[in-house]
Formats: C-alpha cells, sequence, structure tokens
C-alpha cells in the first residue's frame, strides 16, 4: 500500500485510499481506520490530517469540483457555438463521473461533506461558472428573457442525473423495447432538448 498511495503527499495518499475504499465499498463502507489501513499508515494519521471523516470527506469532495472546473474549462475551451458548448460541458461532466466514481458520490453530499467549508465552496463555484457561462452565451444568442440560473440548474441536474440513472434507464428501455442510448449519446440528446426548451422559451 505505502508504494501505492506515494508518502510524499499524506494528505493526497489519504484522499486515494478513501476514494478506493468508497469505490470498492460505497460510503457506507467507509472508515478512517480503513482509509488508513489501505495507506499503511497509523490510524491516527487521518485524524491528524482532517480532523474527522467529514473532513477528509470534504477535502475529497473539493477534489472533485476542482477537476470538475478543470475538465469542463478544458473541453469547452476554444467552442463558439453555444449549443457544443454545452454539450462539451456535459460530456466533460459525465466522463469525470464515470471515470471518478467515488468523487461524485460525494461532490454534492451534503450529509457527509461540509458544504459551508469556505474551500468547497469556492471549488464548487469555479465549477459551476464554466456551466453558467454557457448557458449566458445561449440567452445572448436565442433568448435574451431567459432565467439563466434556473437553465444551468436544469442542466447540472440532468447530467447528474444520467451519472445516477443512466443504468435504470437502459434497463426500463430494454424491457419495453425502446432503442437504448450509450451515455455519450443520452448526454447530447438531453443538452439538445433542454436547449431546444430554453429557445421556445
Amino acid at each position: 500500500m505505502i508504494d501505492r498511495y506515494h508518502h510524499g503527499d499524506l494528505p493526497n495518499a489519504l484522499r486515494c485510499a478513501a476514494a478506493d475504499l468508497i469505490t470498492e465499498k460505497g460510503l457506507g463502507g467507509f472508515s478512517l481506520r480503513e482509509v488508513a489501513r489501505r495507506a499503511g499508515v497509523s490510524h491516527a494519521a487521518p485524524a491528524h490530517h482532517f480532523g474527522d471523516s467529514r473532513g477528509l470527506l470534504t477535502s475529497l469532495a473539493v477534489e472533485a469540483l476542482e477537476k470538475l472546473a478543470d475538465v469542463t474549462t478544458a473541453a469547452s475551451a476554444g467552442i463558439e457555438d453555444p449549443e457544443a458548448r454545452l454539450i462539451a460541458i456535459g460530456r466533460a461532466y459525465v466522463d469525470l463521473g464515470l471515470r471518478f466514481p467515488a468523487h461524485c458520490q460525494v461532490a454534492f453530499r451534503g450529509d457527509v461533506v461540509d458544504c459551508d467549508d469556505p474551500t468547497y465552496q469556492a471549488a464548487g463555484e469555479r465549477a459551476y461558472r464554466v456551466l453558467e457561462d454557457a448557458v449566458c452565451a445561449v440567452a445572448a444568442s436565442e433568448n435574451p428573457a431567459l432565467d439563466t440560473a434556473n437553465a444551468a440548474d436544469l442542466l447540472w441536474s440532468a447530467m447528474q442525473g444520467l451519472l445516477v440513472l443512466h443504468p435504470n434507464m437502459s434497463k426500463r428501455r430494454l424491457v419495453h423495447g425502446v432503442p437504448v442510448l450509450d451515455l455519450d449519446t443520452a448526454v447530447t440528446t438531453f443538452t439538445r432538448l433542454i436547449i431546444d426548451g430554453l429557445r421556445a422559451g
């Protein structure tokens, strides 16, 4: 475990161990003691760096939001068309959730993370502004009266919902003989449907 988690940076090593544990066992199987065991450190080490489990999970959530801001910014860079930009943001959002499932599980869980933590709030605002700016571009080109705050929240909800519900959606479609959409196609289809509604508004 020690070689795997690179103890030159113990806080990051503990976050990596926590993410692996959540990916394997879910939040129900999370404990600081098990994180310490996997990281190859004393059971007191996580508490020393993060205070308690909420502190460690908040740090993991901050990392998730920072990753989200980075990938959505990179994905949308240089795309002038508002629809194409929102589709790129949606794809980056969903891809990140698939690559880092533990981060996705904790990012918005107010019952296990400290949503009032200033670092958490700053990271969240940075990530949200990428989406909000793209929605404002739709308003500027298509519908100046658009309620951009609600529109951004709607798109955010759709992408987060896809991450959680896509397996269930696919099973239901199979049962009812409806063509199954792969996740990438679903992101594109849902985003275009939402944008059509924003334009119509």
